[in-house]
């Protein structure tokens, strides 16, 4: 594909694409060879797509496939980035080419013609401002509208997002607020000026299923309100079957398959696509041991947060929050027990608790023995329960090599190794996971920064099982990699765990990943384990509602 084209024409918007896709009559965005550059490297590479007046199109790819630098392209969002092509917008004022438009020019444009949506809010959002104040900005900068007809509007747009109480929560700030309200809040500013097309940026992928759907649901609703156009960039096929009409796939900043989503999903023709397909989790595990003793076991569990009481009773007594109530449960030996449910459910204090991490009423017994809450005295249990976090970047120190954080655990319960004999299980602990120094040269002196997730990921895995344990705690392990990571990630896992014997607790919202990976499966909502038992049985044929609502929001 060429790189550079000649000045655009008026009527640019009517040729034709590809032979197999013929472009619409009605043109809103016409993208001809563009290319970004960073540094003399191609991180997009002369890609061609359109989109039409109205049309849901999906982007996706791996992360590194250039979906994200495409989007931020379109409105010349890059810093020290080189971007050519042609970028051509339809409108009243005829078609423009975004690329060659004054700064003036497309700061008109960005916001009122076309908006986007950032894929974590919490860092996209100003926290120093509430949430009614950051839209009310967007109204009288882009529209110049009065402060208090902005603030009526704002109102109206969080109401139409879908907000409880939206007078009220228009002067939260966005800490105040939950993953999906910061969410909906950010699509309320995208839409204030009422753009012709939407980029949204994974504007799910930090949410659990049943929320991940209620924004799909709205931004579905809220597009054919409006008649707008959306571009959604993500990595989640299950997204795109269930809202786009037509999928690019990117591959290294190419685009390598474009077309309907029935027929891209149903008859792939690039190897790529048909990997990204296949990348679903694939069940690989052992049948558990019926009778064995269980190695963690709970009953009655109950975990409670003391909270402020309002008012003059607050200075002589604090209320509290029960975060877990009366939970039971047991894992055998080489058994997986699979914890799903929403944020605030109470899933990842239920493995807190378990790991001696959070004081805890009611019976909690690991090997037999209860945490004591005094360190020295719990460490010889710490040995034999480890923990891989939910994100392998911000979990690793980025100030350690690969060999000081894997050998961390180590220098704590094995102080009298030599150095070659650390150094040795250091290498055993990498070689385990599928990092070694034949494939990663100076592997043991490399910092996170240097790996990828999925690699990043093996890395927290080597350094949970140089230790040896029985039980490892796998809160959101692949929520943060993509499909095909993912897929890598859990065979991973599957195979130490038939090799090792190992058991895990795995916390998760991804009811495909219990499919895969778990024999037992708790539900919780709301501190409460509303439904129990053997995976198939809870999955298939689920007789709590609330169980019934995740498995039918993930098909």
């Amino acid at each position: 594909m060429s790189s550079s084209h000649s000045a655009p024409q008026a009527t640019a918007l009517d040729v034709v694409s590809t032979a197999s896709e013929p472009v619409p009559a009605r043109l809103l965005l016409d993208v001809k060879g563009l290319t970004v550059v960073f540094g003399g490297k191609e991180a997009v590479a002369g890609v061609d797509f359109h989109v039409a007046a109205g049309e849901k199109v999906a982007l996706v790819g791996e992360s590194g496939s250039g979906k994200t630098v495409t989007a931020l392209s379109l409105l010349r969002l890059l810093h020290d980035a080189e971007v050519r092509g042609q970028v051509q917008l339809a409108g009243d004022e005829g078609v423009r080419n975004l690329l060659a438009l004054p700064e003036p020019a497309l700061r008109a444009v960005r916001g009122r013609e076309i908006s986007m949506i950032f894929q974590e809010p919490m860092t996209a959002l100003n926290p120093l401002y509430t949430v009614g104040e950051q839209i009310m900005e967007v109204l009288q900068l882009k529209l110049g509208v009065p402060r208090a007809e902005a603030q009526a509007r704002a109102v109206a747009l969080l109401s139409d997002t879908g907000i409880a109480q939206p007078e009220q929560k228009v002067w939260a700030y966005p800490h105040q607020l939950s993953g999906g309200q910061r969410q909906r809040a950010m699509i309320a500013m995208a839409l204030a000026c009422q753009p012709k097309l939407l980029l949204a940026d994974e504007p799910t992928t930090a949410l659990d299923v049943a929320v991940r759907c209620q924004i799909l649901d709205l931004l579905d609703t809220l597009q054919q309100r409006r008649g707008m156009a959306v571009l959604m960039i993500t990595h989640d096929l299950n997204l795109v079957r269930r809202f786009a009409s037509r999928v690019i796939v990117m591959e290294r900043g190419r685009i390598v398959e474009q077309g309907p989503v029935a027929e891209v999903f149903s008859a792939p023709r690039h190897p790529y696509t048909r990997s990204l397909i296949d990348s679903q989790p694939v069940r690989d595990v052992l049948d558990a041991d019926p009778v064995a003793a269980p190695l963690l076991s709970a009953q009655g569990l109950r975990v409670i947060y003391p909270v402020p009481v309002p008012g003059v009773r607050g200075w002589f007594r604090r209320g509290e929050f029960v975060a877990v109530q009366g939970a039971d449960f047991a894992i055998p030996p080489g058994h997986t027990l699979g914890v799903i449910g929403e944020s605030g459910s109470g899933k990842s204090t239920l493995a807190l608790a378990a790991l001696g991490l959070l004081p805890s009423s009611g019976e909690l017994c690991f090997d037999g023995q209860a945490w004591s809450g005094d360190r020295l005295r719990d460490r010889a249990l710490r040995r034999r329960i480890q923990v891989v976090f939910q994100d392998p970047f911000s979990s690793l120190s980025p100030r350690l090599t690969v060999e000081e954080i894997v050998g961390e655990g180590l220098t704590i319960h094995h102080p009298s190794l030599s150095n070659a004999d650390r150094l040795d299980k250091v290498r055993e602990a990498l070689e385990a996971v599928g990092l070694g120094e034949a494939q990663f040269p100076g592997l043991l002196q490399r910092y996170p920064h240097e790996f990828s997730g999925g690699q990043r990921q093996r890395l927290a895995i080597a350094r949970a099982l140089i230790v040896e344990p029985a039980i490892i705690v796998l809160d959101e392990p692949t929520s943060a990699l993509d499909v095909t990571i993912q897929k890598q990630v859990l065979q991973l896992l599957q195979r130490l765990q038939r090799e090792r014997r190992l058991s895990y607790l795995l916390i998760t919202h991804d009811v495909d990943v219990i499919r895969a990976m778990a024999h037992e499966v708790l539900v919780m909502q709301a501190g409460v384990i509303v439904e129990a038992g053997p995976v198939g049985q809870v999955l298939d044929q689920p007789t709590h509602s609330y169980t019934r609502t995740l498995v039918h929001t993930a098909a």
